[in-house]
């Protein structure tokens, strides 16, 4: 991916955290000749920046081999009881299996987990929300829980700014202006997703309503769709967020499934369009038990019913219901016959069913006889066995402490949140209820360090702290999409991964170093009387002048604490270059290093941690 121009972003290559290759000391042979007596000071000049620059690169790999250090303990977890069985993925992980982290205050947590970090002043402003950092949690959750009663008229007024054109648009409009419409562009198919995009930007930048746009980031990997197929996904993107995603987040599982089951986008994208009777297609089906639903953990495998003088018996263990508490290939082949002919309908992009495409005769699935001659009614009967399966709570709601809590959650909070999904499974507002129990366990509490940002939460929270000025032009997205998680961009069905070994990888990490560096370089750039100022407005005090006063300030400015002194050590050495650090700095030193000191700060595992 190009780099980004260096009127916007400054080249990579200028500083630090990045610059993986030395500066020249000499000029190159096709350059203009330099005077004599310029000569020493341009070199004196390239000598210093190659010095920060090899001392940034030090500082840097010290911090981000801290990123796999222990993290702190969750809560003691409990082992789930054998008369529920399921299949797991991964290893269950106790409460004293790793070393621990000194957890930082509640407001830290709780931002940055449930948003996309703080900005300045929002960890007082928590703390002012109750008497204790409890009830302060508490009081948030039930603030965000309730979106609409947030005001952010600021950030939708942001938005009207850059007068976007398809975000108010329904379903019928979209298809009839990207899709139908006689000689429709490339750019203009592609337009709602560029548009949704940007938007979903500002929105993590800007918006007061954090765990929105957290849960709509969850929510759009859960049910991922790869978004900019510009023949079917991305003309319709705008409804795929609007209506299906952000419309039933807070709301009924059982209606997001449907919601999603029915939207063009993904009736395309996993091909349900061209399922029917005569023409079977699985792969809906196959996802929508894998990942939608019961989740892989629930796969039985490849085993047949057993079929006894002529009756039949599901071959998974039961449960105190009789009913199977995981899923075979049977399950899935018999679900795919359900869905065939359910349709968009070619003229509106609406949904519409087309009994003639239906297979109409009998189904098993889950050990339940559909009758024969049902019509839409079968797919409406599959989503209710999976809607109202406790093996698909249990799923989903280990799907969403992972995102809010831990790689690998505890089953206490997981099996806690499940019993709230089974326990509402009509409630209108089942989901809210499903987060609020997560959020206010005391796993989410107390647990720290074993999440990590992932690309798009990294930027965002970075701009968030520093304030910066963002325009969502197309270099920014150059240089970010080089990160590894371009927004609505990932092909297979599974969502972007999100692990904390993952991002925490070798080129991730070179990625993140490379973005870090791009903004806090970022200059206007264009023609205006500003061209040469930065978008992040990192303008340090008067006052604070020592190495040990600049780390400290700048840290408490964007992370909320004073780091560790691991953490803190390698930076302040990178700052102090070589004089004691107790000991004001030059102001020319200080002019010089702080944005790469700030990058720093920025690529410190706490920083980094959500």
């Amino acid at each position: 991916m190009p780099e980004i121009q260096s009127d916007r972003m400054a080249s990579s290559s200028t500083a630090p955290l990045i610059a993986l290759h030395s500066a020249p000391t000499t000029p190159p042979a096709s350059a203009d000749p330099i005077p004599p007596d310029q000569q020493k000071v341009t070199e004196y000049s390239l000598t210093r920046r190659s010095l920060v620059m090899s001392s940034g690169i030090a500082a840097t790999a010290a911090l981000t081999s801290m990123l796999s250090a222990p993290a702190a303990a969750p809560a003691q977890a409990q082992t789930e009881p054998d008369a529920t069985p399921h299949m797991r993925v991964g290893p269950v992980h106790s409460a004293h299996q790793a070393a621990e982290l000194a957890l930082p205050a509640l407001a830290i947590i709780a931002l940055n987990r449930m948003g996309f970090g703080p900005r300045p002043g929002e960890l007082a402003a928590f703390n002012a929300l109750a008497a204790t950092p409890e009830a302060s949690l508490a009081a948030y959750v039930e603030q965000q829980l309730h979106p609409e009663t947030i005001d952010d008229s600021a950030c939708n007024a942001l938005i009207d700014s850059y007068g976007f054109t398809t975000l108010g648009k329904s379903l019928p409009q979209l298809w009839a202006d990207h899709i139908k419409k006689e000689g429709v562009t490339y750019g203009e198919r592609l337009l709602p997703i560029e548009e949704t995009r940007k938007a979903t930007f500002l929105r993590a930048l800007h918006s007061k309503r954090q765990l929105v746009e957290t849960l709509a980031d969850h929510w759009h990997n859960h049910f991922n769709i790869y978004g900019w197929d510009s023949s079917w996904a991305a003309p319709v993107f705008v409804h795929y967020d609007r209506d299906v995603i952000r419309a039933n987040m807070l709301g009924n599982f059982r209606q997001l499934l449907e919601a999603v089951a029915q939207s063009p986008a993904m009736l395309y994208y996993l091909d349900n369009q061209s399922n029917s009777g005569g023409n079977p297609n699985e792969n809906y089906a196959r996802e929508l038990f894998e990942l939608h639903g019961m989740g892989a953990e629930n796969y039985m495998g490849v085993v047949p019913l057993i079929i006894n003088n002529g009756s039949f018996e599901h071959p998974a263990p039961k449960g105190p219901d009789g009913k199977p508490l995981l899923y075979v290939d049977d399950d899935v082949y018999g679900a795919t016959t359900c869905f065939t002919g359910w349709r968009t309908d070619n003229n509106t992009g609406l949904f519409k069913f087309d009994a003639n495409a239906h297979f109409p005769y009998q189904k098993v699935v889950l050990g339940q006889l559909i009758p024969a001659s049902q019509g839409i009614k079968d797919g409406h009967d599959v989503l209710d066995m999976l809607a109202r399966h406790p093996s698909s709570a249990r799923y989903i709601c280990r799907r969403l402490c992972r995102r809010l809590i831990s790689d690998e959650p505890p089953e206490s909070v997981v099996q806690a949140a499940a019993d709230v999904f089974m326990a509402n499974l009509d409630a209108p507002d089942q989901l809210r209820q499903v987060t609020r129990a997560i959020l206010l366990s005391p796993e989410f509490r107390t647990t720290w360090g074993e999440k990590i940002k992932r690309p798009f939460e990294y930027v965002a929270s970075l701009m968030r702290a520093a304030e910066a000025d963002f325009t969502p032009e197309n270099s920014f997205f150059w240089s970010y999409e080089a990160m590894g998680q371009p927004l609505f961009a990932w092909s297979p069905p599974n969502g972007f991964p999100d692990d904390k070994a993952t991002w925490s990888s070798t080129m991730p990490m070179l990625q993140r170093w490379r973005m870090c560096n791009n903004l806090i370089e970022w200059h206007y750039g264009g023609e205006g009387p500003n061209k040469d100022e930065k978008r992040l407005p990192l303008i340090n005090p008067a006052g604070v002048k020592t190495p040990y006063a600049l780390v400290d300030y700048w840290s408490d400015r964007l992370v909320g604490v004073q780091l560790p002194d691991n953490e803190r050590q390698p930076i302040v050495d990178f700052i102090s270059g070589g004089r004691n650090p107790n000991f004001d700095l030059p102001a020319t030193d200080i002019t010089e290093r702080l944005r790469y000191m700030i990058g720093l700060i920025f690529m410190a595992p706490s920083f980094q941690w959500r």
